[in-house]
């Protein structure tokens, strides 16, 4: 009997374990680093994005999913909060195109925008393959956070940078009840100290040699 109820007490887990959501695997950080130059602080940094199937089926449907990079340089002060020196945002919205089953990722450095609509893109690429495409949204290179002007030789600075899936720039009906779905959870924070050794050169961040992408 004792091992009757230990079968049992062992397929309910199974059984609970299935009908939970899958969550999203938190993004691997591959690559992280600050760049201080004589022009300004840049980040460079090279994720893992492995989406939820959740995500991904969303993503096959033609549902566009806005990923977005936050940075802020802060500087301490040891008399009130921290100072924010500068603050960047870079946002990736990605959308799948079936007739040409090929994926756009499209890029805008605007801040401002309140709603996906109102972003303004500078930069198009299309791939061939959503692990190609993700590669390139979970990468920035040689990205300029602030010029060198704006930093102070002899504070202690900071970065703390964050990249993650914004829910608030999803179609309307997409936002209902997402907060709660852990499969749609995908975000990282991390905080980088502001080196005061000043380089001559910015170094690339190491890419993928098979990610295919056509600018336009």
């Amino acid at each position: 009997m004792r091992h009757v109820w230990v079968l049992l007490l062992v397929c309910c887990s199974l059984l609970a374990g299935a009908a939970l959501p899958a969550r999203a695997a938190e993004p691997e950080i591959r690559q992280a680093a600050l760049h201080r130059t004589a022009e300004g602080l840049f980040l460079s940094a090279r994720l893992t994005l492995t989406p939820s199937p959740a995500v991904e089926d969303a993503l096959l449907k033609g549902v566009p999913l806005y990923f977005v990079w936050e940075a802020e340089v802060l500087r301490d002060r040891w008399y009130w909060t921290d100072k924010r020196v500068a603050s960047a945002v870079r946002t990736w919205r990605l959308v799948y195109q079936p007739l040409t089953r090929r994926w756009r990722l499209s890029q805008s450095n605007d801040a401002a925008a309140s709603s996906g609509a109102g972003l303004q893109y500078a930069l198009h690429q299309n791939f061939d393959s959503l692990a190609a495409a993700l590669a390139s949204v979970a990468r920035v290179s040689r990205w300029k956070l602030v010029d060198a002007a704006r930093l102070e030789p002899d504070s202690d600075e900071r970065v703390v940078w964050r990249f993650g899936l914004d829910l608030t720039l999803l179609p309307r009906p997409f936002q209902i009840g997402m907060a709660n779905q852990p499969e749609w959870q995908i975000e990282l924070q991390r905080r980088l100290d502001v080196p005061r050794l000043i380089e001559s050169v910015v170094p690339d961040v190491d890419t993928d040699a098979d990610a295919t992408a056509t600018a336009r």
